[in-house]
């Protein structure tokens, strides 16, 4: 009988589709759009082409909530920025240096350059609340 009870709750624990709300604090305005960019791997972090998830949502003073729902337990980092002129691209200036806020989970910019995959990493197991702050 145990055995039958652990191989029929097997798929629901292996495949547990969770939901991340993520608070945005340090919003300066309500234009434009909050941006989050969900990363599985080290490899291409931070880059356009792996990223695993992403959505956005409206611009809200000070703090902004967006939800990313079904995400399986794993371990993830996030970017986020706030698109303020709404072009859906984090604009630069002619260094690459960002000219909008952006923001980490669990890091922030350093000096000469943007933090690692394993800087940002958090492990999902159920649904979570994460907050980070834009710079």
């Amino acid at each position: 009988m145990r055995y039958f009870l652990l191989t029929m709750l097997f798929p629901i624990i292996a495949f547990s589709q969770n939901n991340l709300s993520i608070d945005v604090e340090g919003v300066a305005s309500s234009e434009g759009r909050i941006s989050v960019a969900v990363y599985n791997n080290s490899t291409g972090f931070l880059k356009f082409e792996t990223v695993y998830r992403s959505d956005s949502t409206a611009a809200k003073k000070k703090k902004t909530n967006l939800v990313i729902t079904n995400l399986p337990n794993g371990t993830y980092a996030l970017a986020v920025f706030h698109d303020k002129n709404g072009n859906d691209k984090l604009d630069t200036n002619w260094l690459g240096i960002p000219k909008e806020a952006i923001g980490f989970s669990n890091a922030k910019m350093k000096t000469f350059g943007p933090p690692s995959f394993e800087d940002c990493a958090f492990n999902l197991e159920g649904d979570a609340q994460i907050r980070l702050e834009l710079n």
